[in-house]
């Protein structure tokens, strides 16, 4: 029995409590301790074997390997689970760090703006550009020639 309960005892203290049920009946508890503050509950979830004495001497070390390896694998995982945890939350704060130094550095920059002309070299856009022959004099939805008189859309007629 103590050596299947040496591997848990490596960590932490194990409270171990014999009670009489009845005239033929023992009721054994294996509660572990807390190893430290912060650790998980899930840990110290005690074991009780209830049997007739007989029973006990044949199978409670058994039993106790059994909980000590599922002990000892509940408390690697929560491990793994921890780290992978806080591996994860310090990658999301680099990433969350670097986003808002980009951008601060997007707001710091000054917008790019074209380089000035130097006074010396002429435009080759016009300043104002010029009407188009056929768009010079009409106002309307159709346009009129030249041989037509504006008289006649105004009015409605046709010209024919």
């Amino acid at each position: 029995m103590f050596v299947e309960l040496m591997p848990l005892l490596a960590g932490r203290t194990v409270i171990i409590t014999v009670a009489k049920v009845d005239d033929k009946t023992i009721r054994v508890n294996v509660i572990p301790a807390l190893a430290k503050a912060d650790e998980n509950p899930a840990l110290t979830t005690p074991l009780t074997y209830t049997g007739p004495p007989e029973e006990l001497d044949a199978q409670l070390g058994k039993h106790l390997a059994g909980y000590v390896q599922t002990h000892q694998q509940t408390a690697s995982t929560l491990a793994e689970a921890k780290a992978t945890m806080e591996a994860a939350a310090k990658a999301a704060q680099e990433e969350a760090k670097r986003k808002a130094e980009e951008r601060k550095k997007a707001t710091q920059k000054p917008p790019t703006t074209a380089a000035p002309r130097p006074a010396c070299v002429p435009s080759t856009t016009p300043a104002e550009p010029e009407p188009s022959p056929t768009s010079a004099g009409t106002l309307g939805l159709f346009p009129t020639t030249p041989s037509e008189p504006a008289t006649a859309q105004s009015k409605g007629g046709s010209a024919l």
